[in-house]
């Protein structure tokens, strides 16, 4: 049966070893817009195979010279493997890892190595759409509902967004959230670059592209980040990282609407939204001469401020942490275990996470793997875990002082949360504890611990 899936913006390295395969490969999927990469004398850059969809095919021989510490090789890059060897075509532990199953004959056909990167693409797209599935936007607290009233609001705008946010806050997400939701680049391509990964040198390769033959190892055209985005969203994340000598090169882009792959001299005409991103403060930047103020002009036609965890307060945190615990455990597993203790749901609420949802993710990794090995709520085991997390928390590069006067606006913040509360729900503390989303003991021991005094009347205590 003939299959129609579209192969489209793929990298595929060859490490051939003493096999001559990688102009069999570039030959096979010349068709397809599919870059094939001679691997065996470059390194791989783990950033850019987390941008593009990526495949390695890989000779057997390259195992018996010694170049290739398999496991490292695959842990540090993260994409499928297809083994390519002169053993028989059934699977022969001898002659490939066991924990492969993606294996083609030295003499392979086209149709067999199309076959084989069909069916990798396939798996590829159903892994990565599981996981946007999962990663829904979690928005109970008001901030939050206030900044996705605002990306609805400004989602269907053909201009740039520069999206402001800490480290971990999940820009990439809101950025995704506008592409989603525009009626016209939402139907095109969502392509996410990392400025701060950027390699030196690689920059004009990477974002404009480059014509076949135009240096050695060019084996086919590539299409840079600009093509790639076109008819789409190309987001910019880490944007404030960007020397200036590529800030000018991105301008010009922006202003022409246009870029020239390297080795060709026919421009082509583009239609993208750019989407940036940074924990920085441009306009500082701006004046300290590190950021071009026509690109900074250029880039925040229209601004959004993504908030912490911590100014998202218990109510989002539990929440997140939650629905992360569902995704490591497995909800079936999860279904079958008492509710989340209410002493670990409050331990979280009241952790500091200098890193955002990122940091409290990988918090709800380790308790969730515990959780699911073990089949229990284990105190002892999850308390030790909650322990390590908070004594290995990164401290910040300012001054113990900065430090605790960036904790003591916190804790103020968090003052004025609970005071809102109260008032909002009649200072009666078990509607006030199920609004912030924690328990009645909780919200006592923080009332007590910023000195909020409790006059209501006991009758009301007591209803």
């Amino acid at each position: 049966m003939r299959t129609t899936t579209k192969i489209e913006e793929l990298d595929i390295y060859v490490w051939e070893g003493k096999a001559d395969i990688v102009d069999r490969v570039a030959r096979c999927m010349a068709s397809f817009d599919v870059e094939v990469i001679r691997a065996d004398d470059i390194a791989i850059s783990p950033e850019r195979t987390a941008l593009r969809p990526s495949l390695a095919i890989i000779s057997v021989s390259v195992i018996d010279s010694g170049a290739l510490i398999l496991r490292d090789w695959q842990a540090a890059h993260g994409i499928p493997v297809v083994w390519v060897g002169a053993a028989p075509r059934e699977h022969d532990p001898a002659a490939y890892p066991s924990e492969y199953s993606h294996i083609l004959p030295l003499d392979f056909t086209c149709a067999e190595l199309r076959g084989m990167v069909m069916k990798l693409v396939l798996q590829m797209r159903a892994h990565s759409a599981k996981t946007h599935e999962s990663d829904a936007m979690i928005a109970n607290s008001e901030c939050m509902q206030a900044l996705l009233h605002e990306v609805d609001t400004f989602a269907d705008c053909d201009t740039s967004v520069l999206v402001h946010g800490e480290t971990g806050v999940g820009k990439e997400r809101i950025a995704q959230l506008l592409h989603e939701k525009h009626s016209r680049y939402g139907q095109g391509p969502f392509v996410a670059v990392n400025c701060g990964a950027i390699p030196d040198g690689l920059f004009e390769s990477l974002f404009f592209g480059h014509s076949k033959g135009s240096f050695t190892g060019a084996v086919v055209a590539h299409k840079g980040y600009f093509e790639q985005a076109d008819g789409g969203t190309l987001f910019l994340d880490e944007i404030g990282d960007l020397p200036l000598y590529q800030q000018v090169k991105l301008l010009r882009v922006l202003e022409d609407s246009a870029v020239t792959r390297i080795g060709s001299a026919a421009p082509v005409k583009l239609d993208f939204r750019l989407v940036a991103a940074t924990n920085k403060h441009l306009p500082q930047l701006v004046k300290d001469g590190t950021f071009r103020a026509d690109l900074y002009y250029r880039l925040a036609v229209i601004e959004l401020k993504i908030p912490s965890l911590e100014e998202r307060g218990a109510v989002d945190k539990i929440a997140i942490f939650k629905a992360f615990i569902a995704q490591v455990v497995g909800q079936e597993k999860l279904s079958a275990l008492p509710d989340l203790p209410y002493w670990l749901a409050d331990a979280v609420a009241d952790t500091y996470f200098p890193g955002n949802v990122r940091e409290l993710r990988n918090l709800a990794e380790r308790i969730g793997v515990t959780v699911r090995q073990i089949g229990a709520w284990d105190a002892a085991r999850l308390q030790r875990l909650l322990a390590l997390a908070r004594s290995s928390q990164p401290v910040p590069a300012e001054s113990a002082a900065e430090v605790l006067v960036d904790r003591s606006k916190w804790d103020m913040a968090e003052r004025n949360r609970v005071l809102a509360a109260l008032d909002a729900n009649g200072w009666r503390r078990q509607d006030t504890a199920l609004y912030l989303g924690i328990s009645r003991k909780v919200l006592w021991e923080k009332m007590r611990k910023y000195q909020i005094f409790d006059e209501e009347p006991e009758t009301r205590e007591s209803e």
